[in-house]
């Protein structure tokens, strides 16, 4: 049975990257996987005010459970309604969001179960094939008002079930037809970020494309862009984790300055997730380093939670700029 996400009190994406594009922020998309990270995700944007995409992979449907997540996210919607009347702050809009689909069967039953906005991975598929699976995915999607990211490029690093070697940068020349021929709503592109915590090594010099990305703004003027793999890897977090006992080798991420520089153009929706991983462990480790004794998981699973919620405040402040940007999604 099918389940519609108006059911579950999500919203569609269409409206928030429109405001994202002619606001010059960027609408936060973070993944969760469990209860605690759903908790600090929507309570930080709450606090903040700021919309957000909620993004499960294939991997989260996979641990949590398809039912259960569903459930959840429907949960993160009445919890945020209940915390904005206690704290008299107004609601934020909240989409919940396939986050690298790789088939089309797994699109259609996040669609049949409720999520307002999928994506359709196929920049691993000849361009071709590429384009003629994105656009079977838009005509099933489209017809239950469901919106589609597509993806040109490929991005290196690991994260889930998504792993490369190596960049293959989008191509500017390529986005016009593939944006006509699919009729996607957002396309993701490749312009030097990467998945997973291990971007660039200390004594690179990271920079992200942003030339890439003004030639394709120039090419699809006001169309929605997506940045995939733009976490930071914030050193101070890094530096807690090992020395609490973690062991990661010397790596950095996207400088936050650059990030903010790509939400300010048309970039509408960045990705984050690695630094929510940094920021629970390191939180996780400290405590057990100091209290060696305890067994509650509560007494860990919260300082995690605290850690990510206020490094999400900082990313909605600070980076995406999409603080206090929900009362202009859901006015009129």
């Amino acid at each position: 049975m099918s389940t519609s996400y108006k059911e579950l009190g999500f919203v569609s994406t269409r409206k928030m990257f429109q405001k994202a594009v002619s606001a010059a922020f960027a609408v936060p998309a973070y993944n969760f996987n469990n209860m605690e990270q759903l908790q600090a995700i929507v309570t930080a944007c709450l606090e903040t005010q700021s919309p957000v995409i909620l993004q499960v992979s294939k991997g989260a449907r996979d641990y949590a459970d398809q039912t259960l997540l569903r459930y959840m996210g429907q949960g993160a919607v009445e919890m945020m309604r209940v915390q904005a009347k206690k704290k008299g702050l107004g609601e934020i809009p909240i989409a919940l969001h396939l986050d690298h689909g790789d088939s089309f069967e797994l699109v259609v039953s996040c669609i049949e179960s409720g999520f307002s906005s999928v994506m359709i991975d196929g920049s691993h598929l000849a361009y071709e094939d590429n384009v003629a699976l994105t656009r079977k995915v838009v005509d099933t999607a489209h017809g239950h008002d469901v919106t589609v990211e597509g993806e040109l490029g490929v991005l290196a690093g690991v994260e889930d079930e998504v792993s490369a070697e190596q960049h293959t940068y989008t191509r500017p020349e390529e986005v016009q037809d593939f944006v006509s021929k699919t009729g996607v709503d957002s396309l993701a592109i490749s312009i030097g970020t990467s998945h997973g915590a291990f971007k660039f090594k200390k004594g690179q010099n990271p920079q992200i494309r942003l030339d890439i990305l003004r030639e394709i703004e120039r090419r699809i003027p006001g169309f929605p862009i997506v940045l995939h793999g733009s976490s930071s890897v914030p050193q101070d977090i890094v530096a807690i984790i090992n020395a609490n006992g973690g062991k990661l080798e010397d790596s950095i991420g996207i400088p936050e300055e650059q990030l903010r520089e790509a939400a300010r153009s048309a970039v509408c929706k960045i990705n984050i997730d690695s630094d929510g991983r940094l920021a629970m462990t390191a939180a996780i480790r400290k405590a057990f380093a100091s209290k060696p004794s305890e067994f509650d998981p509560r007494k860990y699973l919260g300082p995690a939670r605290d850690a990510l919620k206020a490094l999400y405040i900082h990313k909605n402040r600070e980076v995406l700029g999409s603080a206090d940007k929900a009362p202009l999604i859901l006015g009129a």
